[in-house]
């Protein structure tokens, strides 16, 4: 009682209080925006669409033989009556090509192509894309990556959803499988941020591009709305092009939907902490604008948030405001805690790794490390033996296979 009455004297006299109750009520914000997600976000369900369209599952594969091999099988098992699977191998290293044929085995629904060479001003998989796009026949273009598991009733899901929802285009968020320690602690992180900071309420029913997200995992389109947004190729020097593809589908006053993917879309992103480490880095610049001056402010934003309040347990009869310890630093604890375990709940994931949530800060604060170096001494991120942007210093001889070994 005392540590609130302490709060409630004039900001000047406690700016420490003032501080905390600002805190709490970013974090009373962001366990209300995780509730009320976990309420109204969209579940892939099964069922089957009244109308049956043509479509076409489009799979970007380079150097994904593992992949393949474990995930081919189940896009060639779906349920759904129309439907053709196109693997483009993105000019690999390892045997994807034969493998894909040989997994196939002659399926007439399956087509494998070798993908052409990079032109300038492409990245990498929105090339990919967009040549799949052009080979596709199909009414709705479902572009999946090689490492995403459906269940056999998975696409009629998609459709069902889709027409449910009167959706141009829909994300689905797969189920994310995570094995190593560094795995649970920073891809769940992906998870928070969407179900904690944006309503998805808003993302199905406004039409602002701010409100729009999507993840490439699993991203389908109608072919009407695909070639009036320009496809890939309006996108196609974006690192992080599903959402500068999800914010197009909203400047064009297209119907754009999210849904979790559930037991229907599953994946496994990456498989250790190199590859985490690298594969968040890939994104996280991109993800915030491409300024290093907000990707600091939002490591900044995270650790006053989620670790500044253990700290503060720690060591609060250490500040000059001992009254406001050890109540103001707890709920803040228990306020954060509870969103990330929410969040996690709603996502299918461990929600005891909640408790691990100030490791997951400083992770991803080296993560957001990791872009930082690459953006300044290397011009840009690194994936799978190819410099992402085509600045100077990504082309340099010395860079180019940077990134190879880690990749998953």
């Amino acid at each position: 009682m005392n540590a609130f009455l302490d709060s409630l004297r004039p900001f000047w006299q406690n700016p420490l209080a003032l501080i905390s109750w600002i805190m709490i009520i970013g974090l009373v914000f962001i366990l209300l925006l995780s509730l009320l997600n976990a309420v109204t976000f969209p579940r892939l369900k099964a069922g089957q669409a009244q109308r049956v369209s043509t479509v076409s599952i489009l799979i970007p594969a380079r150097n994904e033989a593992d992949n393949l091999q474990k995930n081919l099988v189940s896009w060639l098992s779906q349920d759904y009556a129309n439907y053709e699977v196109i693997v483009l191998d993105d000019n690999s290293e390892d045997n994807t090509f034969q493998l894909a044929q040989t997994i196939a085995n002659g399926d007439t629904r399956f087509t494998v192509v070798h993908g052409k060479p990079l032109p300038d001003g492409w990245l990498g998989k929105n090339w990919a894309c967009h040549q799949l796009a052009e080979l596709a026949r199909g009414q709705v273009l479902v572009f999946t990556d090689a490492d995403i598991h459906w269940h056999p009733q998975a696409l009629s899901a998609i459709m069902a959803a889709s027409e449910k929802f009167h959706a141009d285009a829909i994300t689905i968020w797969p189920t994310q499988i995570t094995a190593s320690f560094s795995e649970r602690l920073v891809v769940p992180m992906m998870m928070f941020v969407l179900l904690g900071y944006l309503p998805e309420i808003l993302v199905r029913w406004l039409p602002f591009p701010i409100f729009a997200a999507a993840n490439g995992q699993c991203l389908a389109f109608t072919r009407e709305a695909y070639q009036q947004i320009g496809g890939h190729a309006a996108v196609s020097n974006q690192v992080v092009e599903d959402v500068a593809l999800a914010r197009l589908v909203k400047r064009h006053h297209r119907k754009l939907v999210m849904a979790l993917g559930g037991s229907f879309i599953t994946g496994r992103m990456y498989k250790d902490w190199a590859s985490v480490r690298n594969g968040f880095a890939k994104n996280i610049l991109a993800g915030h604008a491409s300024s290093p001056a907000f990707l600091v402010l939002s490591a900044l934003f995270h650790w006053s948030l989620f670790l500044f309040p253990w700290l503060w347990l720690l060591l609060g009869w250490l500040t000059p405001q001992p009254s406001l310890w050890p109540v103001f630093p707890l709920v803040m604890i228990l306020l954060g805690l509870a969103s990330r375990a929410i969040t996690a709940k709603t996502a299918h994931l461990r929600t005891l790794d909640a408790l691990w949530m100030p490791l997951s800060v400083i992770l991803m604060t080296i993560i957001s490390g990791q872009s930082l170096l690459w953006h300044f001494r290397d011009g840009g991120p690194q994936w799978k033996g190819r410099a992402l942007l085509n600045s100077p210093a990504s082309r340099r001889p010395d860079h180019t296979r940077a990134g190879k070994d880690s990749a998953s």
